[in-house]
């Protein structure tokens, strides 16, 4: 063992000794020159190969140049014809008697591979499936498919790893019926037919030829347009049903209608009980006119029972989609519809809303009711234990609800802080700090897939740099990805770092995953807004991981994803400066403006921060539809707030405001007024 001791101090001796006597950047001087040949690649002419100095040909990142490099003289090709593949399209006759004739020429119905073709294939081959090869690699594919390079096409294409995209796969088709590899063509082809979803103009070729050979007839368009419906893709089925049979294509259009306008055709139907209707159509068209006009569908519940004649067991779906949307919209008569409910209908979501609704309605014995009918797996979760211990102290079981709420406490959550302040004790977090060693976190950063995410995060190629490391760890066994944790921790990437412990179920190392990189901004904005310092940081780790340049399908910006427009108008109230898209992106601009924003909102919802963090995310509309008719305790009211990602982020928001208040301290915190009241605020 003193051996082990004495070999392990020497490693360690020697790797400090290392670090110390190297440089503290030996990639500071490539890095420049990459940079400066990286913003030439798009400006013709790139500047040429022959002129890159060794330390640049060294560069973890040279590859990246040289890919940018040929995909620029991939774009400076000329445009071919933007005509449908020609070759594929009316040379089916070929086709087919190249498919007879492996002898054939495939030369003779497509262009000759470019010097270009080569030096890209000669690129790529040792490469493998390394990230910088995926831009590469879909542009060069795409570029022979339009200059019909069949030959050259099929043999770069995989279909394991091109195949995903709709439009490469389609070009393969083209591909291989312009050279008669017709083998099993037709199995494939059908496959990507049978989609919800629309395809490219590149599929239409590939159709054409299953036409041309009787192969795509009505049952497979039939069976499209049923899953396109399913999926509520109404445009695309009518758009098929258009080349079926009048008698084919009329349940098609029907289901279409019932989608479309579900008041309307669902009341057609009620007022005409003879017409023939699919029970799956009906049901979904029912279910969104109860979502679009519960009410109304409550109060013609019965009326569709009587017309389509349904009995108990049939009628059951359709109570069950009015029951759902009542307790969504909080309107009464849901713990009635869903106590008619068959149990075999019942799914995790119906099972979950029989027990919000009953909650919103106070009726304990039905919480309970519902509780002890979910699964077992369910009803083990955080969540329902809580609320099982609730239902018992309501129902005056006391010491049920004391066990119940003890076995939560630990779990630290939005629940573990609910139980302990119904316990009337104090709350700290339980941290488990994870088991970083430093010699394999050094050995972990020399790998060459981690030295090239590091490097494309120090030149702000951001998204390169996460497709870099979700590459790399990828490839790493479970022990070596916990130590990717403290790597992406040590470089200040703490979105990387907390994505790599969450998909590991690792949460609880505080110190690690609830970092403050950006106090000078936080304290400038809290001492502005009057806010807490833990609330901000807890926005801020919500909203985007610390990602300053985080950018959102909905166009949120920065830190804490603020949405331009609304960044310009909290500006004006607040005597900041108008900011522009770009400088949303900036975490003194970002901050304080997010900062401002929800303060505007807690002011708006009289003190209460549920409220103000439920506008944050879903809109300060949306929280005014979710207000309780009279006071109600605040984990009854968000419990039933009706959008999970909104419901999710305001009970993370608090939990992450705790946790950041604990590190300030350590110290155990007073949480009865988690214990709160949720009401109208006075004034809007």
């Amino acid at each position: 063992m003193s051996q082990c001791i004495t070999w392990l101090a020497a490693t360690l001796l020697a790797i400090a000794a290392t670090a110390a006597a190297a440089p503290a950047d030996p990639y500071a001087d490539a890095r420049q020159q990459f940079l400066a040949a990286w913003t030439g690649v798009d400006n013709p002419p790139p500047e040429p190969a022959a002129a890159d100095s060794e330390a640049l040909r060294s560069y973890p990142l040279y590859s990246y140049l040289q890919a940018g490099r040929l995909e620029h003289q991939l774009k400076a090709l000329p445009a071919a014809s933007t005509t449908a593949w020609p070759a594929a399209k009316t040379d089916a006759s070929t086709a087919a008697s190249a498919a007879a004739s492996p002898a054939s020429t495939p030369d003779s119905v497509a262009p000759a591979p470019l010097p270009l073709d080569s030096a890209i294939e000669s690129f790529l081959a040792p490469l493998g499936d390394q990230p910088v090869t995926r831009a590469l690699r879909h542009a060069w594919l795409a570029s022979l498919a339009n200059r019909r390079v069949w030959v050259k096409y099929l043999d770069a294409y995989m279909p394991g790893r091109d195949g995903g995209d709709d439009a490469l796969r389609c070009q393969s088709f083209a591909a291989r019926i312009a050279t008669g590899r017709t083998e099993g063509l037709s199995a494939d082809i059908i496959s990507t037919w049978l989609t919800p979803k629309g395809l490219p103009d590149t599929c239409d070729a590939a159709f054409d030829w299953l036409r041309a050979r009787d192969a795509l007839g009505n049952d497979l368009i039939e069976r499209r347009a049923r899953l396109a419906l399913a999926n509520g893709e109404s445009g695309l089925a009518r758009f098929l049903a258009r080349s079926l049979p009048a008698e084919t294509a009329a349940p098609l259009l029907q289901w279409a209608d019932l989608i479309e306008q579900p008041g309307k055709a669902v009341e057609a139907l009620i007022a005409t009980p003879s017409r023939a209707v699919e029970t799956d159509a009906l049901l979904d068209g029912w279910a969104r006119f109860a979502r679009a006009d519960t009410e109304a569908a409550a109060a013609r519940l019965p009326a569709l029972i009587e017309a389509r004649k349904l009995d108990q067991r049939g009628a059951s779906p359709f109570v069950l989609a009015v029951a759902l949307a009542q307790s969504w919209s909080r309107t009464p008569g849901a713990v009635e519809n869903f106590a008619r409910v068959d149990p075999d209908d019942f799914d995790e979501r119906a099972y979950e809303w029989r027990a919000r609704a009953a909650l919103w309605a106070g009726d304990w014995a039905s919480v309970r009711k519902a509780i002890e009918a979910m699964p077992e797996a369910l009803r083990k979760q955080n969540r329902w234990r809580y609320w099982a211990a609730r239902s018992a102290e309501q129902l005056g079981d006391e010491a049920t609800a004391q066990l119940g709420y003890a076995a939560v406490v630990p779990t630290d959550n939005w629940y573990a802080v609910l139980a302990a302040a119904r316990l009337r004790q104090s709350f700290a977090p339980h941290p488990q700090p994870l088991s970083l060693d430093e010699i394999g976190i050094i050995s972990l950063g020399t790998e060459p897939g981690f030295v090239r995410a590091h490097e494309l995060l120090l030149c702000q190629l951001n998204n390169e740099a996460s497709t870099e490391w979700r590459t790399a760890l990828d490839a790493q066994p479970p022990e070596r990805q916990v130590l990717a944790v403290g790597l992406a921790a040590r470089w200040g990437w703490h979105h990387q770092a907390i994505a790599a412990a969450a998909r590991q179920g690792l949460f609880n190392d505080y110190n690690l995953l609830y970092p403050r990189p950006f106090d000078a901004e936080v304290h400038a904005a809290a001492a502005r807004t009057g806010l807490g310092e833990d609330l901000i940081y807890a926005i801020i780790r919500q909203e985007s991981l610390y990602r300053a340049d985080a950018g959102s399908r909905a166009d949120a910006l920065g830190l804490m994803q603020l949405l331009p427009g609304t960044a310009r108008r909290t500006a004006r109230r607040w005597d900041l400066p108008v900011p522009s898209r770009a400088s949303l992106l900036i975490p003194a601009v970002n901050v304080p403006l997010g900062a401002a924003t929800l303060k505007d909102l807690l002011d708006r919802a009289a003190g209460q921060t549920p409220l103000a963090v439920g506008g944050y995310n879903a809109g300060p509309g949306a929280v005014r539809r979710w207000l309780p008719p009279a006071p109600m305790e605040t984990d009854r009211w968000v419990e039933n707030i009706p959008f999970n990602e909104t419901r999710a982020y305001v009970q993370r928001v608090a939990w992450h405001s705790l946790v950041f208040a604990w590190l300030g301290d350590r110290k155990p915190r007073d949480v009865s007024s988690w214990l709160g009241t949720i009401e109208s605020p006075t004034a809007d």
